[in-house]
């Protein structure tokens, strides 16, 4: 049995005639950039959100480097994050000029551990940057104690977690601004690279829209230097086709990613995800800690099985960041996570069938030795 990692195919085939009529539309319109379609579904994520203000944008990388810019943090400045998650969240700090200041994670939720947060505030710290891994809020009451406290901004990489709610509230809406990706792989994915930035706040969003256009306003007057993050009309009318179909594809993962905890109960080598209290988690990957990973890796595949390695590199060991000055142990749940975590399927168009033969395979790989 073939089981892929992500199924898009499978996602797109009983949406394929409404999205055509779609793309159609903005092909006979010609308005290929900005325009009428992406206010739409900005107006519609909105909706969805609860968030005051919603700005398309051009990727979720272009989100984070947007919502630093518009933050005005750059050169001296200091931005503490997570060294457990995708390159952008740090790549982005460092691209403003600012340095970012790694903090390990939670060995739970593989998110950013807040109670270690305060300790890395220092007079040039600007901003806290937590991501809400795989679906997963970080733990934002205490991340906007800390920020408070010492008149931070909060920019929340939202990535993976458009939808996952934090005591009732979605992400995004948890801080001074929210960052997300449209990338294809994405609960809420596009055909080809997306993001938005969400706020509640008047003042950041008039700068974000401008800093959207290399900062300008009206046409050819530019206040602030910005750039070109806009969001495509195309992506903005796929995502406007998917998105009523957003909440039934998270509750599928949900379903699955049940599915597997308990089948995995038999295994006590197999530690499975676990959603706090007060969290609602959208499962962007379903992921386990296994012994042995990469054998067991090389066993699923070798079986049709897709999986994948989220994260094989903490940031802190990245070549590119050798100028920060970590060494390894520096953060020693990061690297245990780099070590030991893969992912499994858990799209929502899964068959019971193709559960559980992941759920039989992994436990059968995991037992052998």
């Amino acid at each position: 049995m073939q089981v892929p990692l992500l199924d898009l195919k499978a996602q797109y085939a009983p949406l394929k005639e409404e999205t055509m009529k779609a793309v159609s539309e903005v092909f006979d319109s010609q308005y290929f950039i900005m325009g009428p379609k992406v206010r739409e579904f900005e107006e519609a994520m909105e909706a969805y959100t609860g968030a005051k203000h919603a700005l398309g944008v051009s990727s979720g990388t272009d989100a984070l480097l947007l919502a630093l810019m518009a933050l005005g943090i750059g050169e001296g400045d200091e931005v503490i994050t997570t060294p457990y998650t995708f390159f952008a969240t740090a790549g982005s700090i460092a691209r403003t000029g600012a340095t970012p200041v790694f903090v390990d994670i939670d060995p739970i939720t593989f998110n950013i551990n807040a109670n270690q947060i305060e300790a890395k505030v220092t007079e040039k710290t600007k901003a806290i940057l937590p991501v809400h891994l795989y679906g997963q809020c970080a733990d934002m009451d205490k991340i906007n104690e800390i920020a408070k406290k010492h008149g931070l901004f909060v920019i929340e990489d939202g990535a993976q977690a458009i939808g996952a709610k934090y005591k009732g509230k979605d992400a995004g809406t948890l801080g001074t601004v929210g960052c997300f990706s449209f990338f294809p792989s994405k609960n809420l994915g596009g055909a080809g690279d997306g993001g938005l930035v969400t706020t509640d706040d008047d003042e950041l969003f008039a700068k974000l829209e401008k800093m959207r256009v290399h900062g300008m306003h009206p046409k050819y007057y530019h206040q602030y230097i910005g750039g070109n993050f806009r969001l495509d009309a195309l992506q903005a009318v796929v995502l406007s086709v998917k998105l009523p179909h957003l909440n039934d594809w998270h509750e599928g993962r949900r379903r699955n990613a049940a599915f597997y905890t308990k089948a995995f109960e038999k295994c006590e080598k197999i530690i499975t995800p676990r959603e706090m209290n007060g969290n609602y988690m959208i499962f962007n990957q379903y992921i386990v800690r296994v012994p042995r990973r990469d054998e067991v890796i090389a066993g699923l595949k070798a079986a049709g099985i897709g999986c994948d390695i989220y994260y094989p590199v903490s940031l802190h060991m990245q070549e590119c960041f050798k100028y920060l000055g970590y060494k390894q142990g520096a953060f020693p749940e990061a690297e245990k996570a780099a070590s030991e975590t893969l992912a499994l399927p858990i799209y929502a168009e899964l068959t019971t069938e193709q559960k559980q033969y992941v759920a039989d395979t992994l436990i059968s790989l995991v037992e052998s030795k």
